[in-house]
C-alpha cells in the first residue's frame, strides 16, 4: 500500500469512527479503534499495552511521532481520569486518530518531526464500562472488591433498581425534616432549602436504592473499587471511600505512573476529568508556595498557564466552563506537584447556560441550578430520556413516608450528547496542535569565534530557549528526577579545551531566555557545540577553529 493510500485509509478509519457510532464507545469498541491505528499508518503510530487492571482490560498508549520519538520533547494526553466523564476518552481517542488521518499534510508532518505525544485513553475501563452495563450508573472505582463503609463486609449494600428502567436516578422522600424543597421555576428539581432565607425543605433525597445492610446509608458499599483520580500520592485522601489502601495501589496506577517517570521527554501532561485549570487558570499564592510541602503553582508556572488558557479558550471556546478544584489523590495535581511537569486539565465540556424560550413563555431562573439550567438546555437542543419522572414507589425503609423515584439521569451533566461530539473533538484535536507551538525549543545563536594567537580560539556562542514555556517547570526545578538542560563541547583529534566546562548543566532556561557561554579551545579543525535536554530536544552547531 503506497504512503497516499495509507493515508487516505486512516482518513477515512477517522471519519467512520465518529460517524458510524450512534453513542459512546464500549472498552471492546475502544480497543479496536485504538489497535487499528498503528494498522493503519505503523510509520508514525504505535501501540503498546501498559497492564490489564483487576478487570481484566488493557491500559493502552498510544505513541504518535516520527523517527526517535523519544528523543523530542512530548506531551502526554491522559483520558478516562475519571470513570463518569467518557469524554476524556473519546477527545483522546479523537485526537489520536485525527493525527494518523492528517499524517501526510505538511502542518502535522512538521508538527510530528519537532513533538511527540503519548496518548493515554482510559485510566479508567473497568469503572465506564458501566456506562453499557444492564444497570447504568456513575461508578467512578476499578473492579477491586472493596470495603466502603469498613464494617467487614464486601460489597454488601449495592446499588438497586427498584423501578426496572435499568439506570438508578433518586429517591425524594417527603419528611418534615427534609434539606430540600422543589425548585421556584422548575418543581421537577429539587434544590437545597435556604435556612438563611427562612426556607424549609419538605425533602429527603438519596440515591436510588434499598439500606440492604440497615446502616442508615444508601448504595454506600457496592461494586466499584478504588478510584484512578484518587489514588495517587499527592494530598492521598487516606481512608476515604475509594482511595485505595495506600497511594498509588493499583496496578492500572503504577503502570500509568512508572512509564511517565520513563518518558524524560515529556514537558506537559493534559488530562481529561473534573478539575479545571484551563478554562480559568491557577492564580499565584505565595503562601502556598513557601510552605514545607507546596500546595499552590509558582509564579513562573502560573504564567505559562495563563498563556495556555487563553490559548485553549480562543482554541475551544470554553472559557465559560465552570471552575473546578483538585480534591486531592488527583491525577491532575500529581502531574504537577510529584511528576513537575505543566499540568493541565479540563472537563471537555460543560453544559451551556441556557437561555430562557420566550415561545414557551419561559423566564430567567430565580434560583440558578445546574440539573434545572440541564432540563431546559436539552429541551432548546430536542434531547429527551435524560430525566426520569417522579413516580410513586412503596419503599420498605420508609413505611407510611411518601416515597417517590425519579430525577436527573445518570452521565447526563458531565457528559455531552452524542451528537455534539465531532464538532468538541475537532476543537480539543486543535488545542492539543497548537499546544506544541508553546514548547520549549532550545537553539545555539550569536556564534563568534576569536583567533587569539598561540594556536587558541575564543568561542562565544547564547543557547536560547526560543520557545514559551520553561525547559523545566519552576516547580520540576526542585525534583531531581528532571533533566537539566547540558551544553558540551565535543572536541576530536587534537582539540582541547583550556578554559571553559567542557560539559556544562543549566539548572532551567525559561521561554525566550538566552544563556551566553565561553571556551577557549585549543587546536584546529571542526568542534561541535551540543545544548538540549529530553524535555527541550537537542542541537548540534558546528564551529570551525
Amino acid at each position: 500500500m503506497t504512503k497516499k493510500l495509507t493515508a487516505l485509509f486512516a482518513a477515512l478509519l477517522c471519519a467512520y469512527a465518529i460517524s458510524a457510532q450512534s453513542d459512546y464507545c464500549n472498552f471492546q469498541q475502544q480497543s479496536t479503534r485504538i489497535n487499528a491505528l498503528a494498522k493503519a499508518n505503523p510509520q508514525i503510530a504505535k501501540v503498546t499495552s501498559l497492564a490489564k487492571t483487576s478487570g481484566g482490560k488493557e491500559i493502552w498508549m498510544i505513541t504518535i511521532g516520527t523517527g526517535n520519538t523519544e528523543s523530542k520533547p512530548a506531551i502526554a494526553v491522559v483520558g478516562g481520569v475519571q470513570g463518569n466523564y467518557l469524554i476524556g476518552t473519546e477527545l483522546a481517542m479523537s485526537f489520536a486518530e485525527q493525527l494518523v488521518a492528517d499524517a501526510s499534510k505538511d502542518s502535522i508532518k512538521t508538527l510530528l518531526a519537532k513533538t511527540t505525544y503519548y496518548i493515554f485513553p482510559n485510566m479508567s475501563p473497568d469503572a465506564m464500562e458501566q456506562y453499557f452495563g444492564k444497570l447504568k450508573f456513575e461508578r467512578l472505582g476499578n473492579a477491586n472488591t472493596t470495603d466502603d463503609d469498613r464494617d467487614g463486609k464486601i460489597d454488601e449494600d449495592e446499588f438497586d433498581d427498584l423501578d426496572g428502567n435499568g439506570k438508578v436516578t433518586w429517591m425524594r422522600i417527603e419528611s418534615p425534616v427534609g434539606e430540600y424543597l422543589p425548585h421556584p421555576d422548575d418543581p421537577r428539581v429539587l434544590i437545597k432549602a435556604d435556612t438563611e432565607k427562612g426556607q424549609k425543605g419538605r425533602y429527603r433525597m438519596v440515591p436510588e436504592g434499598i439500606d440492604n445492610d440497615k446502616d442508615g446509608m444508601f448504595n454506600e458499599d457496592g461494586a466499584g473499587g478504588v478510584i484512578f483520580n484518587k489514588n495517587h500520592s499527592y494530598k492521598h485522601p487516606s481512608f476515604t471511600k475509594g482511595s485505595g489502601e495506600f497511594a498509588v495501589s493499583e496496578i492500572e496506577i503504577r503502570a500509568l505512573l512508572d512509564k511517565l517517570y520513563e518518558l524524560t521527554n515529556i514537558y506537559s501532561v493534559v488530562s481529561f476529568g473534573p478539575a479545571n485549570n484551563l478554562s480559568l487558570p491557577v492564580n499565584f499564592n505565595p503562601g502556598a508556595v513557601a510552605q514545607r510541602m507546596i500546595s499552590g503553582y509558582y509564579e513562573a508556572d502560573t504564567k505559562v498557564n495563563a498563556t495556555v488558557s487563553e490559548l485553549y479558550n480562543n482554541t475551544t471556546g470554553m472559557k465559560d466552563a465552570p471552575k473546578a478544584a483538585a480534591t486531592g489523590g488527583d491525577f491532575y495535581s500529581w502531574a504537577y506537584f510529584h511528576y513537575g511537569r505543566y499540568s493541565f486539565s479540563s472537563p471537555g465540556w460543560y453544559v451551556p447556560k441556557a437561555k430562557p424560550d420566550t415561545a414557551k413563555k419561559e423566564k430567567a431562573f430565580t434560583v440558578e441550578d445546574p440539573v434545572a439550567n440541564y432540563l431546559r438546555f436539552a429541551s432548546s437542543q430536542g434531547i429527551t430520556n435524560t430525566f426520569t419522572e417522579w413516580k410513586a414507589y412503596q419503599h420498605p425503609d420508609f413505611e407510611g413516608q411518601k416515597t417517590e423515584i425519579g430525577g436527573i439521569d445518570p452521565f447526563v451533566l458531565i457528559n455531552p450528547p452524542f451528537k455534539l461530539l465531532p464538532e468538541i473533538t475537532k476543537k480539543h484535536t486543535s488545542f492539543l496542535v497548537k499546544l506544541a507551538t508553546l514548547q520549549p525549543e532550545i537553539d545555539i545563536l550569536n556564534v563568534k569565534t576569536e583567533k587569539i594567537g598561540s594556536g587558541l580560539t575564543r568561542v562565544t556562542v547564547e543557547v536560547v530557549n526560543k520557545g514559551a514555556m520553561a525547559a523545566t517547570s519552576a516547580v520540576g526545578e526542585k525534583s531531581y528526577w528532571l533533566k537539566k538542560v547540558k551544553i558540551a563541547v565535543n572536541t576530536s583529534g587534537n582539540q582541547s579545551v583550556i578554559s571553559g566546562k567542557k560539559i556544562q548543566l543549566i539548572n532551567n532556561l525559561n521561554g525566550g531566555e538566552a544563556f551566553q557561554l565561553t571556551w577557549l579551545l585549543k587546536g584546529t579543525g571542526r568542534v561541535t557545540i551540543e545544548a538540549g535536554a529530553p524535555t527541550t530536544g537537542t542541537v548540534k552547531k558546528d564551529i570551525t577553529l
